[in-house]
This record gives C-alpha cells, sequence and structure tokens, in this order.
C-alpha cells in the first residue's frame, strides 16, 4: 500500500476546471432562507457560532470538503488531497443586509458572491450566513465547485449540513487526521504506470461488458449509434440568439416560487412529465423574450442542454459529477403551450429510448484519457451546440432545518458555461418548485422581466391544460391567490404584444 493518498479527478469533473475563466465562474450555489426564531440572538442577529459548530460536526461526513487540488507535474491533471492546513473559518463566513433587509437585497448579495471565483489553493466551497433579513428570516448562500458536486450530490449535501427533524443538539466534531500527500514525483510515476496500464485496463472493462449485456452485438450497436447522434448535435452549431456572446465578469439572480401541486396537476392534465412542463414553461419565455428583442423566433435553432443524471443508487451521498446530458431544439417559433408540449414531449420520449444520454456519457469515458490540452479543445467546441442550459433537480419533500430553524425555501444556481448568459436551475423542495435563474447583466440586463415572463407562461400553459392555479410566487412566500386575477394578467400581457412580428433576427 502507498504511503501517500490522493484522487483523481474524472474527466467529467476537470472539464468545470478547463471552461473556468474570470468571467465564468464554474461553482454550483444556492440561496436557502430561514427563519430565524430558534437561532436569534439577544441583539436581533443570529447565533453564527452555532451554525459554525453543527458545520464542523458534520464535515467527517462530506471528505471533499477538507480537500485542495494538486496538478501532476508536466501532465497537469489535478488530484484532489487533504488540506492539512484546514481552517473552517476561511469557508464559513457571516455577513448582514441593512436591517430590515428585502429579497431584492439579498439577490444582489447573491450576485456578488457568485461572481468570485473559488480560490483554488483551498478546498472549493464557501458559505455565507446572512442575517437582518426581513419577516424574522436570515439566508445561506452557498457555492461549490463544479468539479466537486452535481446537482444529485449537491441535495444529498443538503440534508448533511442540515436535518430533516427540528433538533438542536450539536455533535462531537471528530479529530480531524490529513491523510499523507504525494510527492510530486510520486505522482509523475503513478502517472506513467497508469498510462502503461491502459491497453490492460481496457481489455477488462471490455470484459465486463462482454459479462453485464444480455445481447453485446445489440449493445455494440446501440452504443455506436448513440455517440454517432451525440456527434452529429455537436457538430451543427446553434443559431447565434441574444442570450449568447462573449461574457462580462458581473452576474445577475433572481427566483421564482411555484406549488409543486399546480406543477403536477399540470402535468397530470397534459399526459408529460414535470421535467417536460420545465422546458415548455422555458420555451413559452424565451419566447416573449426573442420578440421583445425584435428577433424573429421561428427562424432560430434554439438548442437547450439539460442534464440526466446516471448516478445508481449506491452512488447517493458521493460527491463528484455522474451526470450525462440531453440536447434538444425548443419550439420556440411556436406560439400554443398545447403545441409546444407536442413537440417537446415526443423528443424527450425519443433521447430516453435512443439512450442518447450513455453517447455523452461514453464519450466522457473516453475523454478521460485525453491530454489535458485536447480535453479542453474538446469542451470548447461542444459549447457551441447550445443555446442555453437547464437543470432540473429533485429535492427532498419534506421540510428541512438548521438546528431548529425551518428551511422556507431553496433556490438553486447553475453556472453560465461560456458564450451562455442564462442558465436555468429548478429544485423542488417541501411541496414548492423552486427557480433560480442566473445570467450576465451584458447579455440579460433584464433579468427580472424574464422572470415574470416564466410566470407568464406557466399560466398560458395551465390555462390550456385547463388548472386552476394558486398563486406563482417570486419572493416564496407560499401564499395562494385569485386564478381569475392570473388569467387577467396573462391576458394584459397577451394584448400589449404587437400583433405584428419583427423584420429583423438575432
Amino acid at each position: 500500500m502507498a504511503p501517500y493518498n490522493y484522487d483523481r479527478l474524472s474527466a467529467e469533473d476537470n472539464s468545470f476546471l478547463l471552461m473556468e475563466t474570470p468571467c465564468t465562474p464554474m461553482h454550483v450555489a444556492s440561496t436557502q432562507i430561514f427563519e430565524i426564531a430558534p437561532l436569534r440572538r439577544d441583539d436581533g442577529g443570529v447565533d453564527f457560532g452555532a451554525i459554525k459548530r453543527r458545520t464542523a460536526s458534520v464535515l467527517h461526513r462530506i471528505p471533499r470538503y477538507r480537500q485542495k487540488l494538486r496538478w501532476i507535474p508536466f501532465e497537469n491533471t489535478p488530484v484532489w488531497i487533504d488540506d492539512e492546513h484546514f481552517e473552517i473559518d476561511y469557508h464559513l463566513r457571516h455577513t448582514s443586509l441593512p436591517r430590515p433587509g428585502s429579497d431584492d437585497q439579498l439577490k444582489k448579495l447573491s450576485s456578488r458572491i457568485m461572481s468570485q471565483q473559488l480560490d483554488r489553493t483551498r478546498p472549493l466551497w464557501e458559505i455565507w450566513v446572512v442575517e437582518g433579513l426581513d419577516r424574522d428570516r436570515f439566508a445561506l448562500i452557498s457555492k461549490i465547485h463544479h468539479c466537486m458536486i452535481d446537482g444529485i450530490a449537491g441535495a444529498d449535501i443538503s440534508q448533511i449540513l442540515q436535518s430533516p427533524t427540528p433538533e438542536r443538539e450539536i455533535g462531537e466534531a471528530p479529530t480531524y487526521i490529513p491523510r499523507p500527500a504525494p510527492s510530486g514525483g510520486e505522482l509523475v510515476r503513478d502517472s506513467v504506470l497508469r498510462t502503461l496500464s491502459l491497453p490492460l485496463r481496457a481489455l477488462r472493462s471490455f470484459e465486463a461488458f462482454r459479462r453485464e449485456a444480455k445481447d453485446v452485438r445489440e449493445e455494440l450497436r446501440t452504443r455506436v449509434d448513440a455517440i454517432r447522434k451525440t456527434v452529429g448535435m455537436q457538430i451543427h452549431r446553434a443559431s447565434p440568439s441574444p442570450i449568447n456572446g462573449e461574457l462580462s465578469p458581473h452576474k445577475v439572480f433572481d427566483w421564482l416560487t411555484m406549488p409543486l401541486d399546480d406543477v403536477k396537476a399540470v402535468r397530470r392534465a397534459l399526459s408529460c412529465t414535470v421535467n417536460d412542463v420545465v422546458l415548455v414553461v422555458v420555451t413559452g419565455a424565451l419566447r416573449e423574450f426573442m420578440l421583445q428583442r425584435q428577433v424573429r423566433p421561428e427562424e432560430l435553432d434554439f438548442r437547450v442542454q439539460t442534464p440526466v443524471s446516471v448516478r445508481q443508487q449506491e452512488e447517493r451521498g458521493k460527491l463528484g459529477n455522474r451526470v450525462s446530458t440531453w440536447t434538444l431544439s425548443l419550439p420556440i417559433g411556436e406560439p400554443d403551450p398545447r403545441k409546444q408540449l407536442e413537440a417537446i414531449s415526443p423528443v424527450t420520449r425519443e433521447l430516453k429510448s435512443s439512450r442518447q444520454a450513455l453517447g455523452v456519457e461514453l464519450m466522457l469515458t473516453a475523454m478521460g484519457e485525453m491530454p489535458t490540452a485536447l480535453l479542453s479543445a474538446t469542451m470548447q467546441a461542444a459549447l457551441g451546440s447550445m443555446n442555453t442550459f437547464i437543470t432540473n433537480v429533485p429535492g427532498p419533500q419534506f421540510p428541512l432545518y438548521m438546528l431548529g430553524a425551518k428551511m422556507l425555501s431553496l433556490y438553486p444556481q447553475a453556472p453560465l458555461l461560456p458564450g451562455i448568459g442564462l442558465a436555468t436551475a429548478v429544485m423542488s423542495y417541501n411541496g414548492q418548485m423552486c427557480w433560480g435563474l442566473n445570467a450576465d447583466p451584458k447579455l440579460v440586463p433584464d433579468l427580472h422581466a424574464y422572470v415574470e415572463m416564466l410566470r407568464g407562461s406557466f399560466e398560458r400553459l395551465a390555462a390550456a391544460a385547463g388548472v386552476t392555479l394558486g398563486r406563482v410566487d417570486a419572493a416564496g412566500s407560499g401564499q395562494r391567490s385569485d386564478a381569475a386575477s392570473a388569467r387577467k394578467r396573462t391576458a394584459r400581457r397577451s394584448a400589449a404584444r404587437p400583433a405584428s412580428q419583427p423584420t429583423t433576427s438575432a
């Protein structure tokens, strides 16, 4: 056994490091809003010390939170090693809004924090405890580098850092003993041996494939076809659009909350999936956005990439990325939400049956043996095949607590990829569907207006399905409102839209 310990990053994990620039920080993030009552101090602030002790007590369950990156000399491939100088005070931070702080102020603070890159010389995560929020609330703003987690892993971590019960007891934190790290020479030697063993590892993988496949020939045909379709989609570039272009260093963040029961009612009425509902809502909002930009949406081949989890049940709770992707064109040229669904639903069913995600997974596996420079070039080339990014992650359908303080809402944030100025992240939590919108203000200076377009798009889809809605709430209050008022808002927006189509295109 080697006297040192390290973990090599997968090609998928490494790709998020390679894509990162000062204008495209590659961390996933979230803004979580809690009631303050159990953690309120006498001066009205939040008990930051208790939150720090609670976080420290569970870090042993998330080993990656105390590991940092190191690069193999010459090869420039990253590995994880234990951080012998780990200090929780660097990662857990305390700040305040000017009382009484509003949701808009919290969104602006989230935007500033999320715009800043994580320090690669330290473990790649931060949690900001934010007090001063009105209505007896406080917030946690968390950011974790995407090379550490995917959406499912992030949902699992939230259930470690928080608790499914309102318990207030803080467990004892085990003593942290970092494992020895390898020297540069040891990393180089291991890398050379790994390269020399590639033929043997490939043979073993093929033998394992033969044992597991029911029909080897049919499975090979399926995999080749999946790769062919994936490559074909990436060769043809998506249409240029107003949300695509060179990014600035700045980001804006906004959110929207929908009752999950309303979303499920629409899904049942239309006999589709929740993911189909999300895609149709985004399609309707993007169509309205393009019309306002004087762009003909029917002339665009507008493509969205959406992650598909390939994480097995036994991999739940483990860090790292275990996702593949679907890429599909959104019918933003179609004004009728039912016809939008009729265009989207068969495509998502075909993508599932054709196993397009398998093609991406196989390509990522092969990319694991590429030199770093070639891997970087391959990832950059693939970015031109999409216009935007949507992730939809199922979260816990029960309340989570931080030392007895109930989490009210959880708004996820997906990173912007190079050239893509708008990303949509959706997570369900405790009867809510929480939408987090991340955008570059250079390309989307009116993100709040786009949030209203999402609201209106969902209302139109629900009306087409014959579903009476509760309140679709941008503030996450969970209150109900009269459905007739929602339909009136939708009618006013439709009446205000110009009857003639715009004459210019992107």
